[in-house]
């Protein structure tokens, strides 16, 4: 937003903005209406263009942060919303890790901590995320509990000029 305000650009300039596909609608929103606010002349996507998997994730850690004492976010440390799920465990007052699998647990996280929390960035691999439980295993003992997550319906089509090319291919990608 600070950004925005600091733009040299008069209001009715033509302007257009892309967003990053694994920010969440919350981290774009304000940015997007400080910039309606200041331009006239403005394009931009969609924000269902967004990814709803990151999305999804970041209202989850939210959720978890409620219930846990210490979050650990399995996924790489270039992953965006990797990084962005830690960030907001630790915005909310929860001591939050990024770790990209099991070897990298520092048993000192767990200091005074009752309940771990876990989450994953979107591209991180489930086998990762058990990585990590076998890891805690390994400190003390663990009892599992699944959260139930945010259900995830959204249907995927493929462009028009893909599918009046190729008819069976939209109906293929369904049934996978």
């Amino acid at each position: 937003v600070e950004d925005v305000a600091a733009l040299t650009l008069s209001e009715d300039e033509p302007m257009a903005y892309i967003t990053q596909t694994t920010l969440s609608v919350d981290d774009t929103h304000d940015i997007i209406a400080a910039l309606e606010a200041r331009f006239t002349d403005l394009e931009g996507p969609d924000t269902r263009d967004i990814c709803y998997a990151t999305q999804n994730r970041q209202s989850s850690v939210r959720d978890l942060s409620k219930l846990v004492d210490v979050i650990l976010v399995v996924g790489a440390t270039n992953s965006s919303n990797s990084n962005r799920l830690r960030e907001i465990g630790s915005e909310v007052g929860v001591p939050s890790y990024l770790l990209a699998d099991g070897s990298q647990l520092d048993p000192r996280w767990l200091q005074g901590a009752k309940t771990v929390g876990i989450t994953a960035g979107a591209s991180a691999p489930e086998v990762l995320v058990d990585d990590v439980i076998d890891a805690l295993r390994r400190i003390g003992p663990v009892t599992v509990s699944v959260l139930p997550g945010r259900e995830e319906n959204i249907e995927f089509r493929l462009p028009a000029e893909l599918t009046s090319r190729q008819p069976n291919v939209a109906h293929a990608i369904q049934e996978r």
